[in-house]
């Protein structure tokens, strides 16, 4: 998914659109196969062939929302799965978007780490047996919780919540990339120098009225990248859309049992990944979902101190103190990729590929993301 995702709750993946925090995910009814955008009726007789212990009959339910790869629900009288493709043919494609062979390959490295993943079942990179690639991963049931302020939860539970997303994320960081295989899923070095001018040539590409705060970033975050953002020892899975609606909670308890959307990971920089997951602190409720200016400690969540804090001592990584002295730098950098990736919504809308509200309200987020981003530059000078 999109990091724009985090202002648009009905892109998501495995949930419904305005669901209650508390629903299990739930796709739309099952659609006729001719309504159904690949060929449905091969489907099955692959399945039979590939995935053992198949039978059916299949019912293929759609999941809402407007997710960058289609997710679909696969019934049988016996087990669901979920199936996972890429756009259809019709779609232009960037050459590095919707790689679903990258999440199948990660997720499935990912296996016997401490890191929850739905088990990986079967890829299929070849076009021509439904019409678009796709992959088969098990359906985990469970719950996705969209608000961050966790409505209907006691204190306890809230508190018990964020603490599970702060370990989950922490065990993540400390896989080992070369005992599972994935020295060679990202480039190495240079990652805040390469994803600043990465996302200044975004929106450079994408201004359609002059937004001052962020031609001062572009200027401002390549001279300021501090000693920690620059130290490349510590390479590690990013996940590059860490947040709480990207996981799957036990309908009970606050244990995550699946990590979801892995469309942007690659290897990177903890304190990338990490400082994204912490903009909820610094975002307001009403724009971008955010829990900044909610008294947190009534509700019982964490500060962002504290939660900086475990993570710190969950990671070994690096020394709270000191990773509060450049924290400025890191808000900055990840407000200004985000307004960068809004303000590539908002060319869209200008050029009428991107017509909807929701478009235009996301599109609109860029102006004062990049200046509340200025403003965490100001104070880390």
């Amino acid at each position: 998914m999109h990091p724009a995702a985090m202002i648009d709750p009905s892109s998501h993946d495995l949930a419904a659109p305005n669901s209650a925090p508390l629903a299990t995910p739930d796709p739309a009814p099952s659609a006729p196969a001719a309504e159904l955008p690949f060929d449905a009726s091969a489907l099955e007789p692959w399945l039979r062939a590939h995935l053992p212990g198949f039978a059916g009959p299949l019912q293929i339910e759609k999941f809402p929302g407007g997710q960058s790869n289609p997710t679909y629900r696969l019934r049988t009288p016996q087990h669901d799965w979920v199936l996972r493709s890429k756009p259809g043919p019709a779609a232009k494609l960037l050459p590095s978007a919707h790689a679903i062979e990258r999440e199948f390959r990660l997720m499935r490295a990912l296996a016997d780490t401490a890191v929850p993943v739905p088990r990986m079942e079967l890829l299929c990179a070849d076009e021509a047996v439904i019409g678009r690639a796709f992959y088969l991963m098990e359906y985990v049931p469970g719950r996705i919780l969209w608000e961050q302020a966790l409505p209907g939860l006691s204190a306890a539970q809230r508190r018990a919540h964020y603490l599970e997303m702060n370990r989950v994320l922490a065990a993540l960081h400390r896989v080992d990339v070369q005992a599972v295989g994935l020295a060679d899923y990202g480039k190495p070095g240079n990652y805040f120098e390469r994803q600043i001018a990465r996302w200044s040539k975004q929106y450079q590409a994408s201004v359609t009225q002059p937004i001052p705060a962020m031609e001062r970033l572009i200027d401002w975050l390549p001279r300021h990248i501090p000693a920690l953002a620059r130290d490349d020892s510590r390479v590690c899975v990013v996940h590059g859309d860490f947040r709480l609606d990207n996981l799957v909670f036990h309908p009970e308890q606050a244990q995550v049992l699946a990590v979801l959307d892995w469309e942007l990971s690659t290897l990177g920089h903890p304190l990338a990944d990490f400082s994204y997951h912490c903009m909820a602190w610094h975002i307001e409720p009403g724009q971008f979902r955010g829990i900044a200016g909610l008294d947190l400690q009534a509700l019982g969540i964490p500060s962002e101190r504290e939660y900086i804090e475990r993570y710190c001592a969950s990671t070994g990584f690096y020394d709270p103190e000191a990773l509060q002295q450049d924290w400025n730098f890191f808000l900055a950098y990840n407000l200004f990729r985000l307004a960068a990736i809004l303000q590539g919504i908002a060319k869209r809308v200008e050029a009428g590929t991107a017509s909807s509200a929701q478009a235009r309200q996301s599109g609109a987020g860029a102006r004062p993301l990049a200046e509340l981003a200025w403003s965490f530059a100001q104070r880390a000078a």
